[in-house]
């Protein structure tokens, strides 16, 4: 049985049944500071291995990566720089377009840095914060970050790193998730950690750039010029809810974070409360993913 999301919003929006909700009433009395999670800075909710982080969000970020890429111009010979690379989704598509010896990337988890260098051997991949990028000033023609300023300690510090590595005349394009309806894994998870739990660390609550508008004002505050924006959706197909479900048990991102933090009765409320949230899916389902992108151009 293969079910779309959007065809059980009847059931996710009635919510739980009277069972979950006695359950979530119980927990909701009782939150613990073990529960709470600060707002993620640089690599500290990313030490799982590629693997893993593809299981859980690379589904979505590979997908995204082609559109993301072609948010941009991409001409033969062009430097072009993946900034906090992941395990290499990104890396992966400009290899693809215009060659390993064009491709440079860098991310703060040193897992992840194996990874990306692993799958890509001809791709210069460095350790490296946003804050302080480690390539040389005006190296590259075009520098992305996918799915990274949210995770980002200083964004202001990181724009202004990522204008002295792109050269005059070079393109800087950045995206992330629409934490607030249009991804609809995460929003789901934290509206079922909500019920029990009114400390979960919503990311749409504790994080910036999921909104309309927030990318683009950071890169005109920070002096690029021609920003535009726009929004690329995906979409994954789980075999069953405990495909999904494995993915949280990971430990990867905040919601990760969050679901392993918890004790073994309340991530069991979790659970069910995650479930019904997407309509108790039987079988095969499908969720979609919307980013929120925008790219700038710096001034001559």
């Amino acid at each position: 049985m293969f079910l779309s999301i959007t065809a059980t919003s009847a059931a996710i929006k009635s919510g739980l049944s009277h069972k979950a909700r006695v359950e979530a009433s119980e927990y909701h009395s009782k939150p613990t500071k073990e529960t709470l999670i600060k707002p993620a800075e640089g690599a500290a909710t990313f030490t799982a291995t590629g693997n893993d982080y593809d299981s859980f969000m690379g589904r979505y970020s590979a997908k995204l990566a082609r559109l993301f890429a072609d948010t941009v111009d991409l001409s033969p010979g062009s430097q072009a720089l993946d900034l906090g690379c992941g395990p290499g989704a990104l890396t992966g598509v400009l290899v693809e377009r215009i060659g390993s010896d064009s491709v440079s990337a860098c991310d703060p988890s040193p897992s992840f840095v194996a990874a990306c260098a692993s799958r890509y051997p001809g791709v210069d991949v460095r350790a490296g914060r946003a804050e302080a990028i480690p390539f040389e000033d005006s190296r590259f023609d075009v520098a992305m970050a996918q799915l990274v300023l949210h995770f980002v300690t200083e964004p202001e510090e990181a724009a202004r790193e990522l204008s002295r590595v792109v050269r005059k005349g070079g393109v800087v394009a950045a995206c992330v998730w629409d934490f607030e309806q249009r991804m609809e894994m995460l929003r789901a998870f934290w509206d079922a950690a909500a019920l029990i739990d009114p400390l979960a660390p919503d990311e749409a609550m504790a994080m910036r750039f999921g909104r309309d508008g927030e990318i683009a004002d950071l890169l005109e505050s920070s002096g690029f010029i021609d920003v535009a924006e726009t929004r690329l959706t995906v979409g994954s197909e789980y075999e069953s809810f405990d495909e999904l479900w494995s993915g949280f048990l990971a430990g990867i991102g905040t919601a990760g974070s969050y679901c392993v933090s918890l004790d073994e009765e309340r991530r069991a409320a979790l659970r069910q409360a995650l479930f019904e949230r997407l309509g108790e899916p039987v079988g095969r389902f499908e969720l979609s993913a919307t980013a929120r992108s925008a790219s700038g151009t710096v001034p001559e």
